[in-house]
């Protein structure tokens, strides 16, 4: 969609780093008239579940003349592999993460043309807030004041709207529009982890900081039952490869699933494979959640990275991984929502994405509002 299509009053948004735009999809009231990623695939699915101009390419190669008008929101996922505390840690300096400033140097030539959003959204993981030796989130932080933005950050996990454990940290930066703000940090959004990165920001950062006003959601999440594909409809693992899988059990888990068969009720586990030290040996583990809430999504790389169901009924247990719909769910998205043919695919699409509500939340609590006021104020 060219801006030039939009109803006089829309408010328009870029999203870098799209993914499959789920991010868009939670930017209600915006018009997404502009999209980036490199992956091809993920390209395909945002094509495939959006209207608007979306480039295919690295966000390197992009000039100004590239993007249409001047977007009131700028939204930029920037990827996390180097700042994840899972990842090789090498910060913004490396060369995924380091995408970040080649995305900023594009939002500076778009302020030398008067076409600078008035609301930027940097979403990562929160591993943002320490990596780089530290260094990281203030430079972001700093790089988004000295271009006379008022700055501030929240750490929202998912799991207040959805059963997922995926936190997650959203740096917003206002210009020319004045959103709710506390006179101090406030739970749930503003963790000790987020004050104490705070803390330690240069001072005219600081002096420049907002913290934002956003209330949690009304409602708990679901329970992760509620979201699971009927037993008939799914592929289970055979009793060889259940039995070799509860073999990575640890003592503690395996208590776990034992007095969850000896209840004789439906009981569902959410697992992932990790690698523990033990006695100074490196071993592999299942390890098992039955709180009704999915661990964090991840991309399925590797065979430790594919999540596992489990389901104890009538005191037999059987297992299989979760399916690229069941995961689509677990990121807000209605069953509409057209996902790669192929499950690796749909499983890497979601694990690299943002979680809708919690996109929703802030859209209706900060970033519409205040965009609204500043416009009509203009």
């Amino acid at each position: 969609m060219m801006a030039s299509d939009l109803p006089g009053d829309a408010l328009t948004a870029f999203e870098f780093f799209a993914g499959g735009g789920l991010a868009g999809l939670g930017l209600e009231g915006f018009q997404v008239t502009f999209a980036n990623d490199i992956d091809r695939a993920k390209a395909s699915s945002w094509q495939a579940n959006h209207a608007g101009a979306f480039h295919t390419g690295d966000v390197r190669d992009l000039t100004p003349e590239d993007l249409p008008g001047q977007p009131d929101l700028v939204w930029a996922s920037s990827p996390c592999q180097d700042v994840s505390l899972a990842g090789t840690r090498g910060g913004l300096a490396a060369r995924r993460s380091g995408t970040f400033w080649s995305f900023w140097q594009l939002m500076q030539a778009l302020d030398r043309e008067g076409r600078g959003p008035r609301a930027i959204v940097v979403e990562n993981v929160v591993g943002l807030l320490t990596s780089g030796q530290g260094r990281d989130f203030p430079a972001i932080c700093s790089a988004l004041v000295q271009a006379g933005y008022r700055v501030g950050a929240l750490e929202m996990d998912a799991a207040l709207w959805l059963p997922q454990s995926r936190p997650r940290l959203f740096m917003v930066a206002f210009r020319d529009a004045e959103a709710p703000t506390g006179s101090h940090p406030a739970p749930p959004f503003h963790t000790p982890r987020l004050i104490a990165a705070h803390d330690r920001l240069p001072k005219p950062v600081r002096s420049a900081w907002a913290w934002w006003k956003v209330g949690p959601p009304s409602r708990p999440n679901l329970d992760i039952g509620a979201l699971l594909e009927p037993d008939d409809a799914v592929q289970w693992l055979g009793p060889s490869d259940v039995g070799h899988l509860l073999e990575l059990l640890a003592p503690l888990h395996r208590e776990r699933l034992d007095a969850a068969q000896r209840s004789g009720e439906r009981r569902v586990a959410t697992g992932f494979r990790r690698v523990r030290t033990e006695g100074g040996v490196r071993v592999q583990r299942l390890e098992l959640r039955f709180d009704g809430v999915a661990g964090c999504l991840r991309t399925p790389s590797g065979g430790s990275s594919r999540q596992y169901v489990l389901v104890c009924d009538d005191g037999r247990v059987r297992a299989r991984r979760l399916t690229g719909r069941e995961a689509a769910r677990l990121m807000g998205l209605p069953d509409t929502y057209v996902l790669p043919k192929g499950e690796t695919a749909a499983l890497r699409l979601m694990g690299d994405a943002v979680a809708v509500p919690v996109v929703r939340t802030l859209t209706d609590a900060l970033l519409r509002p205040a965009l609204i006021r500043a416009r009509i104020a203009a």
